[in-house]
């Protein structure tokens, strides 16, 4: 990825996160005051959804911008893992404000504490108001999640599952959650509006509660492993193996590692048998050449240590088949002489 398709990149994150956070900002206006009116739990509980997605917007904002900071002395890799610890704390978010509230929600309700239902008519306007801008909100983020894979040379349901920046995953999750939440409230408001039985209101707001959990922990796990220290995409670790194959100075590639240290930049370190016939000079020299053409090849490529190791040590071959076993071996086929 180019300099420029990397700020076009960070450019269209930002995007996406302000829209969606003045979208949730509004709405949660909204449901916060529909749900006084009616006595609606539900309408409550998607309140604090939105309370809850709109710190969340807060968070990536403040990911999105932090990370950009240079490498510096007690960073020398960069910053770019500050966006996985805000969207950490984002999911962490997530679950303690929208979740937790609208547990409490939907449990008082069941118990007999929840209040009479009134002005229905206020929370049926609120909340199809709300899908309206959530899905102006999703559009964006389904945008900007397709031009994201498309750039990786994934499909945006491969991209979604595994991405590299979390804060597209974080709208496209929310505002999902958000529509399906509306439709739960609006039934919920419905039956109870229809039966007189408040047990609906309640159930709806102990099904946005479970619902929210679920996209906290899928959002949480994405960022524990990019923080712990994700691989890069297999696709990207066997081109590279495949180009170092070819080299002439190289006589097999013994391993690869690649650690994600932001969302467009990879740090790799390569072990590789060269020729025994080289002399330190001409080592140092396809060293300095190989490294210049990964990094104008893969782009993404931010730090790029190869070292010089034999094949045969039996203890390093162990380790690299127990990380990779044969997936990438069966994809490199030496160039043939001449």
């Amino acid at each position: 990825m180019t300099t420029a398709s990397q700020n076009k990149s960070q450019d269209g994150s930002t995007v996406t996160v302000l829209l969606a956070l003045a979208a949730n900002l509004g709405i949660a206006i909204l449901k916060a005051l529909a749900g006084l009116l009616t006595g609606s739990a539900a309408l409550l509980s998607e309140a604090a959804h939105s309370v809850g997605d709109t710190v969340t917007e807060l968070l990536l904002l403040t990911a999105l911008r932090r990370s950009r900071r240079p490498a510096d002395r007690r960073h020398p890799f960069g910053y770019g893992k500050e966006r996985f610890f805000w969207s950490l704390l984002a999911a962490i978010g997530i679950l303690a404000s929208g979740a937790a509230f609208s547990f409490y929600e939907g449990y008082r309700t069941l118990r007999g504490h929840g209040g009479e239902e009134g002005r229905a008519w206020v929370g049926y306007a609120v909340l199809g108001l709300s899908a309206v801008l959530e899905g102006i909100s999703f559009s964006q983020g389904v945008r900007q999640l397709r031009a994201e894979s498309a750039r990786m040379g994934e499909t945006w349901r491969a991209y979604l599952r595994n991405p590299r920046d979390p804060t597209v995953k974080s709208v496209v999750l929310e505002d999902s959650a958000a529509l399906i939440g509306i439709v739960l409230a609006f039934a919920g408001l419905a039956l109870h509006q229809a039966t007189g039985s408040a047990v609906y209101d309640g159930t709806a707001a102990l099904a946005i509660a479970a619902l929210l959990v679920v996209v906290a922990y899928q959002l949480a796990q994405t960022s524990k492993g990019l923080l712990i220290g994700q691989q890069a995409n297999v696709r990207l670790v066997r081109a590279i193996r495949i180009r170092l194959a070819e080299q002439p100075e190289v006589e097999k590639v013994v391993d690869i590692l690649t650690m994600i240290v932001g969302s467009d930049n990879i740090l790799l370190c390569a072990r590789l048998d060269f020729q025994d016939s080289l002399s330190a000079a001409e080592l140092e020299r396809a060293c300095v050449r190989i490294d210049a053409s990964l990094r104008q090849e893969f782009t993404d490529l931010d730090e790029v240590f190869l070292e010089p190791v034999p094949r045969n040590d039996p203890e390093l071959r162990a380790r690299v088949l127990a990380r990779y076993g044969d997936i990438l071996e069966r994809d490199v086929q030496r160039p043939a002489p001449g």
